[in-house]
């Protein structure tokens, strides 16, 4: 691995733990255990930095819902198998991260909102379209409207006014937001589906 690849691999570690705000070139460059010139010879400033972390874990995200897509048996297990991914990127993240990319690095935040209201926008709506072919989704629902519900609220958990992240996990506030968009779009063959998952990860 090169010395860019350790500084991105190091700095994506600290801003999940400790928020992008709180954490310094200086913090980096010790737990890397280089000088800071090392750093800005990789980044301009973190500015930069930022934004090739944030890239990446879009990259990453966008590879594992195709990959879901394509794996899943229904659409389902497709949110199911998403569920998963969004546990593993969200254990130790800190939830400020969000509102220090929005306020500290528009670009950067730019990048991030194309991407969750056009890539993640389709992917919720195919999966939708898809569980209302199987059956699994309620025919009177409307794709559009519940794909836009759906991306809201899977961001809801890192509102600190609602969920100050002392008394909330990140994690388990995911999970039933998930669970509750699920059953309130189910048919009645999508909600019996919907448990019989749920016991199959409890027997995990």
């Amino acid at each position: 691995m090169d010395i860019k690849e350790r500084i991105k691999q190091k700095a994506d570690e600290l801003f999940r733990q400790y928020g992008i705000k709180s954490v310094t070139m200086d913090e980096i460059a010790a737990q890397l255990g280089v000088s800071k010139k090392t750093i800005y010879q990789g980044f301009a400033d973190k500015d930069e930095l930022v934004d090739a972390v944030i890239s990446d874990m879009i990259i990453y995200n966008q590879n594992c819902c195709s990959q879901y897509s394509k794996k899943a048996e229904n659409a389902i297990h497709e949110v199911f198998l998403a569920m998963e991914m969004i546990q593993e990127m969200f254990a130790n993240f800190n939830p400020s991260i969000l509102f220090d990319m929005q306020r500290n690095h528009p670009n950067t935040f730019s990048k991030f909102l194309k991407h969750k209201h056009s890539f993640l926008f389709d992917v919720v709506k195919n999966n939708v379209e898809r569980g209302m072919k199987e059956g699994l989704f309620r025919e009177d629902i409307n794709a559009d409207v519940v794909a836009k519900i759906r991306l809201e609220t899977m961001f809801l958990p890192f509102n600190q006014d609602l969920f100050p992240k002392n008394k909330f996990s990140l994690i388990d506030l995911e999970r039933q937001m998930i669970h509750y968009y699920l059953f309130s779009i189910a048919s009645l063959k999508g909600y019996k589906l919907i448990l019989k998952y749920q016991q199959q990860i409890k027997k995990l």
